[in-house]
C-alpha cells in the first residue's frame, strides 16, 4: 500500500485484459533489482506523478509484470517474490518452482 501499487493502484497485483504487462507478481524492491532494470530500459526509481508512479526504492513491495520478473531471472538478478500477494496469473509466464526459489515473507 505504500506505495500503492498494482494495475488497479489498489495495492492487489490484481490484472484484466487491459493489462498487457500483467502486474501480477508482487516483489520485494532490492536495489540490484532497480539497477537491473534501469540498464535494460525500465527506470523505476523515478518518479512518474502523471500515472500515480512515486518512483520505488529498495525494500517496496510493488506487482512487477511477469515478463519483466522472468527477464530479470533469466539475467540472474530476478528481485525476492511475495507468493502471498502474486496472482495465480503469474504461471503462465513463470514457472512455480522458480518462485518459490525467490520467495519472501510478507512484510507489513
Amino acid at each position: 500500500m505504500d506505495p500503492m501499487t498494482g494495475w488497479f493502484r489498489d495495492g492487489c497485483c490484481r490484472t484484466e485484459a487491459r493489462d498487457q504487462g500483467m502486474h501480477t507478481v508482487c516483489i520485494r524492491v532490492t536495489a540490484a533489482f532497480l539497477d537491473f532494470s534501469r540498464a535494460t530500459g525500465n527506470d523505476l526509481t523515478t518518479p512518474a506523478p502523471a500515472f500515480g508512479f512515486p518512483g520505488l526504492r529498495p525494500g517496496d513491495q510493488w506487482c512487477l509484470c511477469a515478463p519483466r520478473w522472468k527477464q530479470a531471472l533469466e539475467a540472474g538478478m530476478a528481485p525476492p517474490v511475495v507468493l502471498e500477494a502474486t496472482h495465480i496469473k503469474t504461471l503462465e509466464i513463470v514457472a512455480l518452482d522458480d518462485l518459490l526459489r525467490h520467495a519472501v515473507a510478507v512484510t507489513e
